[in-house]
């Protein structure tokens, strides 16, 4: 762990001496030097993230497709929704509209007496062991994560916005950013309040993101892949998320027998969530991905960027 922090450190300042600096300072943002050194640690994480996608998970979609891709300009689209997070232009539009608030009422909140809690500090000595600190925090953050995202299929409003996600008909390692931006900063400052309320460090919230995105890159790619009766019981699988995708399985399905509101595996991470409240499908399938008012009624869900963001915010407001 300390081997490759330390690794990434050094990427980290390289990166930042060599471009971002000199880029900032050109700008006229001199006075912004130690963001511009946290959003560097994000643009490498995302460099790496994409170089992995390419080496590694493209590949395997070439070796073990569940689907021919026919769709390319769908495909392109994710391509950008990829690019504009990975490559930290949606972290950059956080920071000048809602970081200084949030900072500020976090303030607020510690000078009015709010304790600093750390939930590794639980247990006397976690907090010294960085990798059981990390899964801690890990645990923690997926199962914040499985409401969040059950929440997003079970609010008329909010799945309004998240259904963008569930109408690529080609999925592929890239769209796991096809979100409308909006439900992106919902997310975003859920994810952001939960890590200062747990006292999650800056440098465990980077590698957790980083790990969280990686493995739901590999979760949402065009590969025939699943890890057998106990992996699939430990770690979310393609294979198990694409039933979460499935077309009529995502937004409503039946487990064993009965309805359950909103659909199936909602996990990011760990199935456990989903065996735990009755949300597990391990069946082996590989099904067509869709949402069923796209599939049956023909509902547009727009063809490229704009025009999918233009649609979500139409159904929320209920004109589309």
């Amino acid at each position: 762990m300390d081997f490759l922090l330390d690794n990434f450190a050094a990427l980290q300042l390289g990166l930042y001496e060599a471009v971002v600096q000199p880029l900032a300072f050109a700008l006229g943002f001199g006075g912004l030097l130690e963001k511009a050194y946290e959003g560097t640690g994000w643009l490498l994480v995302g460099l790496l993230q994409i170089g992995v996608m390419l080496l590694v998970i493209g590949p395997l979609q070439r070796l073990w497709p569940v689907q021919t891709q026919t769709d390319r300009q769908a495909v392109r689209a994710d391509v950008l929704y990829t690019l504009i997070h990975r490559l930290g232009l949606f972290k950059l539009a956080m920071f000048f509209s809602f970081d200084h608030a949030f900072e500020r009422a976090w303030g607020w909140l510690r000078s009015m007496g709010w304790p600093t809690f750390h939930l590794d500090g639980l247990w006397p000595g976690v907090s010294d062991q960085a990798l059981v600190s990390f899964v801690l925090y890990l645990v923690v953050f997926d199962f914040v994560h499985y409401a969040v995202h059950r929440a997003q299929h079970q609010s008329r409003a909010w799945w309004s916005l998240h259904s963008l996600h569930h109408a690529q008909r080609h999925m592929s390692m890239w769209s796991d950013n096809r979100n409308h931006l909006l439900d992106d900063v919902l997310t975003g400052l859920i994810f952001a309040l939960v890590a200062a309320f747990i006292g999650m460090g800056p440098g465990q919230f980077v590698a957790l993101v980083a790990l969280s995105q990686l493995s739901e890159n590999f979760q949402h790619a065009n590969v025939r892949i699943w890890f057998g009766r106990v992996g699939e019981r430990l770690w979310v699988s393609p294979r198990f998320h694409r039933r979460h995708h499935s077309v009529g399985t995502g937004h409503e399905s039946e487990v064993q027998g009965r309805k359950v509101l909103g659909g199936c595996n909602f996990g990011v991470l760990l199935p456990w969530w989903d065996m735990l409240f009755g949300t597990a499908d391990f069946q082996l399938r590989y099904d067509a991905t869709g949402v069923r008012d796209q599939v049956e009624q023909g509902r547009d869900y727009g063809l490229g960027f704009w025009a999918q963001q233009k649609q979500g915010f139409l159904r929320l407001l209920g004109r589309a």
